[in-house]
């Protein structure tokens, strides 16, 4: 196949020490792209540092297969093979499979016919779909399951599976997002994944089939472990401002169609009011839960935690009428400052209360816990009205006015007839029906 014109995929397959079965499934990939996609692709084949025969082997495949390509880096690491390879790319769309091919290929084409479209930004597979088939131990399906649980509850987003090997993304996406990215291992795409999202892209998820390989030499404990130090890194750093996060969704986010007019001071106190009551029952409940197991302060900590999270997102969003991703972990990162000033009126009432009265049971103890709640829960308004959620119902307010000029301006204006167009659609056509 002769290289063509333009490039509409990119499929890149990343491999470390695989000369057991890259021939094989690099064989079988070829062949599916060859029997099923009529846009214009290519194979690479990114070998980071493997010790073993791979190279070789990548080689050999690069120079019988037409459309393959091979590229040999220096170091270690799939997200610096990734970096190096989509960074580098003509390709309109750049794809990652896993060199494994534990994911079904007949999800391929639904993966990267809406980013060609241009109807999303990034696509991702899920085997966490209600019609996704999964095949793998219950230690892995333990440990992922829990791993996307707490990566959706903490960093606030909204796919459901980070650790498929199994995405695609657009050219120009790819390259405002690539140089944000510090990871260079395999928390290298749920960083992407987080950043996109935070920018205001468009991800496009579909379920998959995917098999366990059992010969696979991933460790999954140590990579949840470095992938938990990498979502407090990057939390840390979207709280504090030094990815430029802002800047992408102004230049590529997709913003709502018309934002909602932030409620008035006396809706925002009828709105606070009922979700402070929510978060204090949710609040009591859990402290009774807990109290028998972890004892009084522990109790208290973890309640007032995990009902701070929901607290500050609930507030955002429907007390001070903020939506939108820009500052959603900068929101939480406050909220959670917020919650310590709570956590430390709620523990000193308990430790007078020990103090004065050791004997004290678990019913007095959660009456004095939650008069000092409700009392934090005052505050909490005070706090998030004039400093966490300031700032952006301000800038709603001003986008509001400045949409409502736009409106106006532009009704005095006559409206251009726009050109057809003249694009034709690249087509992809599926031969295997869904297993």
């Amino acid at each position: 196949m002769s290289q063509p014109t333009t490039l509409s995929l990119d499929i890149v397959v990343p491999v470390y020490n695989e000369q057991a079965t890259l021939d094989t499934s690099l064989r079988r990939l070829h062949a599916y792209l060859t029997d099923t996609v009529q846009a214009s692709w290519r194979i690479t084949i990114a070998d980071n540092a493997s010790t073993d025969e791979t190279p070789a082997i990548a080689d050999v495949l690069a120079a019988e297969l037409s459309g393959v390509v091979a590229v040999h880096l220096p170091l270690k690491g799939r997200g610096r093979a990734l970096k190096a390879v989509w960074g580098s790319s003509p390709a309109e769309v750049l794809v990652y499979l896993d060199e494994d091919l534990s994911t079904d290929l007949a999800a391929l084409p639904p993966l990267v016919a809406p980013l060609l479209s241009g109807h999303s930004d990034l696509a991702i597979g899920t085997r966490l779909g209600r019609s996704s088939r999964v095949t793998r131990g219950g230690k892995r399906e333990f440990i992922s399951r829990s791993y996307n649980l707490l990566l959706r509850r903490t960093m606030s987003v909204g796919f459901t599976d980070a650790q498929c090997g199994f995405k695609a993304i657009r050219r120009d996406v790819a390259e405002r997002l690539l140089p944000l990215v510090e990871d260079d291992g395999w928390f290298f795409d749920t960083e992407l994944l987080i950043l996109a999202e935070r920018a205001g892209l468009r991800i496009h998820e579909i379920p998959v089939d995917w098999v366990d390989d059992p010969h696979s030499s991933v460790d999954v404990v140590r990579t949840a472990r470095d992938d938990l130090r990498g979502m407090l890194r990057v939390g840390t750093n979207i709280a504090r401002g030094r990815i430029p996060i802002e800047a992408v969704y102004a230049e590529l986010g997709r913003r709502p169609f018309a934002p909602p007019t932030p409620p008035s001071f006396f809706g925002q106190v009828v709105r606070f009011a009922i979700v402070g009551v929510l978060s204090t029952a949710a609040y009591a409940l859990l402290y009774l839960l807990l109290s028998g197991v972890l004892g009084g302060q522990v109790a208290n900590f973890a309640a007032l935690l995990l009902t701070a999270v929901a607290n500050t997102w609930a507030n955002r969003r429907f007390t001070f009428g903020v939506r939108g991703r820009p500052g959603m972990v900068r929101h939480q990162f406050q909220g959670l400052v917020v919650f310590g000033i709570s956590w430390a009126l709620t523990g000193g009432s308990l430790a007078v209360l020990h103090a004065t009265a050791p004997g004290a049971s678990s019913r007095v103890e959660l009456i004095v816990l939650t008069v000092a709640n409700l009392v934090a829960t005052l505050l909490r308004f005070v706090l998030l009205r004039l400093w966490v959620f300031r700032a952006s119902r301000r800038a709603t307010a001003r986008g509001t006015a400045a949409r409502e000029a736009a409106d106006a301006a532009a009704s005095r204006e006559p409206r251009p007839v726009p050109p057809a167009s003249a694009g034709a659609a690249l087509v992809l056509t599926p031969t295997e029906t869904e297993k």
